[in-house]
């Protein structure tokens, strides 16, 4: 991670200065940068014994950067991993802006793979989150949500990415079809617990903890698993209060909201298919040789269950 964060300050340095001081801002500001340690533990558990995985775990940064550069906009965000978002700091448009610059960067660097498997994974890989991102804005307020159409807007739009860094990995190592299918398969399901424990966290976790504030789902009227849970477990009333927050984006009914999720056993519903995903993720890489890396990548999937932010 060390040789990647090297490649990523140096990536990021641009003659126009706001480029870099946005870029700079919201690549400082932490996360856990699992995405591009999945790139790294996979080509690791496979045995690729290069350097051009740092640099791809960095596009895969990049990529997942922008990403986030992009949806504090759409969702007016003000806090991210505990500081200001981009946007709250430098406007909508220096980070709508930047923001381009981080995937463009990253097409840049993915050109010196010369390899047109790790394009093709790439480009599908953007272009999935970007759908995603447009069908989580056409659900905002619909109460009529079900937990299909729920999975299918985490899968495009987190899972995705997690997928195909997980896949780069075997495809650097030159893996067979099937192992490289069975990484992807790790990496997809990973990425759907870890966003299903994202969005429980948002009804039990603590903003210092979690980096953002209580119920900025509910404010954006976003149907999360556990509301989806709630409106079917709570009690008529409680499920009524739920669905009308939802489709009015009620934030100031919050606290009410939380009282009914966490009453009504959504959160341990939620987290049981956490744990299913999970466990799914561990099914795709039994047969990975045993060694350091592959370890880490089976606990990552535990990991992604029991944080509490």
């Amino acid at each position: 991670m060390q040789a990647v964060d090297s490649i990523i300050r140096a990536r990021l340095q641009s003659e126009v200065l706001l480029v870099s001081q946005v870029a700079e801002y919201i690549i400082s500001s932490g996360g856990k940068r699992l995405r591009p340690i999945l790139t790294l533990l996979s080509a690791g558990a496979l045995g690729y014994p290069g350097k051009y995985h740092h640099e791809l775990a960095a596009v895969v940064e990049f990529i997942h950067t922008a990403t986030l550069l992009h949806d504090d906009v759409v969702d007016e965000s003000h806090l991210r991993r505990g500081r200001q978002t981009a946007n709250a700091l430098f406007g909508n448009a220096a980070s709508v802006l930047v923001g381009d610059f981080l995937y463009s960067r990253a097409f840049q660097m993915m050109v010196g793979a010369n390899s047109m498997r790790v394009m093709q994974v790439l480009a599908d890989a953007t272009n999935i989150i970007a759908e995603g991102e447009v069908l989580q804005l056409m659900n905002i307020g619909d109460a009529d949500l079900d937990e299909a159409a729920y999975l299918k807007v985490i899968r495009y739009k987190t899972a995705k990415l997690f997928e195909a860094a997980s896949r780069l990995g075997a495809i650097l190592a030159g893996a067979d079809a099937d192992t490289e299918d069975a990484m992807a398969r790790y990496g997809i399901h990973l990425g759907t617990a870890f966003q299903i424990v994202d969005d429980v966290l948002d009804y039990s976790g603590d903003a210092g903890e979690i980096g953002k504030n209580l119920g900025d789902d509910l404010a954006e009227g976003k149907c999360t698993l556990p509301l989806i849970h709630a409106m079917r477990l709570a009690n008529p009333e409680q499920a009524a209060l739920v669905r009308t927050a939802i489709t009015e984006a009620q934030g100031e009914q919050f606290p009410a909201v939380l009282a009914a999720v966490q009453s009504c056993g959504a959160l341990e519903a939620s987290l049981i298919a956490a744990r299913a995903e999970a466990a799914l993720a561990l099914d795709a890489i039994a047969n990975l040789p045993d060694n350091p890396h592959s370890q880490s990548l089976r606990a990552l999937a535990t990991f992604a269950v029991d944080r509490s932010s």
